[in-house]
């Protein structure tokens, strides 16, 4: 899968990180740590970012639409002064891509300041919302994450922890929250784990993160995920764990293993490089094709590439390269300029692939334009045949729970067979991993996951 340049692609819905430190070597130490946290997680979200720190009396924020490295600057880790910080990256799934949308999102209420950085989607947010405004709530955001704010407003007679218990009962959907108040930071996952969160600690202090390649990032060591409708809460007395739903059905996001997450992560016990290894690897069993070289399409198929080659006994070689400094401003909403973008944003090395039977894998196709874009770059440049090999089953429906796939109509896959899809993007063949084979590579029967994109089994309702 490419990139954003014209929307062939699933977005990587959002990452959270949040810091508590019982002694902070300096004021800025917490936000500075949530700075780098979330540059780790930025493929998780290039929208919008902010954090916001607490010093144990108020809460302040920071946040702005651009990258970490565009919105944070280093006055702005100066003036943020506190010992807990949390921070988002998004890329907007519910809600608009605008400034008052960007997390994490601040609020007064009964017991004193909140602030809450969110990943997933509910899917109950119009009737959470509607039963909200008739008890007296007013919605400033258009994100689901407001809503759930107002439901810890709407209990808020109660302990916070018991709010949030409650608040949890009613959210339907997937989430990875984490709350700061003035004393406390929390962390919650939704009863079937759909969306990922892991604990970590550096130097006695705790952390949270969507991913476990920003605890490397900042020094800090793994301790476990975040189980599936838990709560922690961490404080001056340490962490402490409840139970606020019981999980009955787990149901992990497969995209994450397979396009989302870093392949340096590890995500409810598997590492992320690995899985995707397996998947390149069940991909040539299932598919033999005689042919000359394996390439990838950069970044996220590099890993299924080796694997297919590995298994095959395939050469691998970089045909395409990815320049990386080609930044958003170059995306431009004409065709003719999002043509221009992939050659851009992708080049091919000729002396790989010219004269010679290609098999180029990627980890999906969405609407089928970018992988025909690719297709045409890897023709020019001389390839006798092409050969697409695709790491995980057509994607049909489209997600609810924080990825912001397109709406069905405009998913290739739901309207074209595999022989018209592949006449569209212009390859020799085309060929898809089979669901089976899929959840083989995972070291599965499909138990634990959300496969909901390529079989409209939905775990949490839509």
């Amino acid at each position: 899968m490419f990139d954003e340049l014209n929307g062939d692609q699933f977005r990587e819905e959002c990452g959270v990180f949040g810091i508590y430190m019982n002694d902070p070597a300096s004021a800025t130490e917490a936000a500075r740590t949530t700075f780098y946290g979330l540059y780790a997680l930025q493929h998780r979200g290039q929208e919008s970012c902010g954090i916001a720190v607490s010093d144990g009396h108020r809460i302040d924020l920071h946040r702005g639409m651009g990258l970490v490295s565009e919105v944070i600057r280093s006055h702005n880790i100066e003036s943020l002064t506190g010992n807990i910080a949390i921070g988002h990256v998004r890329y907007s799934t519910t809600g608009g891509s605008a400034l008052v949308n960007a997390q994490p999102l601040v609020f007064h209420y009964l017991k004193g300041m909140v602030a809450l950085a969110h990943n997933g989607n509910l899917t109950n947010t119009v009737e959470l919302k509607k039963r909200l405004e008739t008890y007296g709530s007013v919605f400033q955001t258009t994100t689901d994450t407001e809503v759930i704010a107002n439901l810890m407003a709407r209990y808020s007679q109660d302990t916070m922890e018991d709010a949030l218990a409650k608040a949890m009962i009613d959210a339907k959907g997937a989430f990875a929250l984490i709350i700061m108040t003035e004393d406390q930071m929390v962390g919650l996952r939704d009863s079937m784990g759909i969306r990922p969160l892991c604990i970590g600690v550096l130097d006695g202090n705790y952390l949270l993160a969507s991913e476990s390649a920003a605890l490397d990032t900042v020094g800090a060591q793994f301790v476990r995920d975040v189980n599936p409708g838990e709560m922690v809460v961490i404080d001056q007395n340490g962490l402490r764990s409840s139970q606020l739903v019981k999980s009955t059905r787990r149901a992990h996001c497969i995209f994450e293993y397979i396009y989302f997450a870093r392949p340096d992560s590890n995500i409810d016990g598997r590492n992320v490089n690995r899985m995707r290894r397996e998947l390149g690897r069940q991909l040539a069993r299932e598919h033999p094709v005689e042919a000359d070289v394996v390439i990838a399409v950069p970044e996220s198929g590099t890993a299924a590439a080796l694997g297919f080659a590995q298994e095959s006994g395939l050469p691998f070689e970089q045909g395409l390269i990815r320049n990386r400094y080609v930044g958003r401003t170059f995306i431009q909403p004409t065709q003719q300029m999002r043509e221009l973008g992939v050659r851009l944003k992708l080049n091919v090395i000729p002396e790989v692939v010219a004269g010679r039977r290609v098999i180029m894998i990627d980890d999906s196709i969405v609407r089928g334009t970018t992988s025909k874009q690719i297709v045409q770059l890897v023709r020019k440049a001389g390839a006798r045949e092409i050969h697409f090999m695709v790491t995980s089953p057509p994607t049909k429906y489209p997600c609810y729970y924080g990825i912001d796939t397109s709406r069905r109509e405009e998913l290739i896959a739901s309207a074209m067979n595999i022989d018209q899809i592949n006449a569209y993007i212009g390859a020799d063949s085309l060929h898809y991993i089979s669901m089976e084979g899929m959840f083989a590579a995972l070291k599965t029967e499909g138990e634990g996951f959300c496969a909901a994109c390529f079989c409209g089994d939905y775990p949490a309702g839509q």
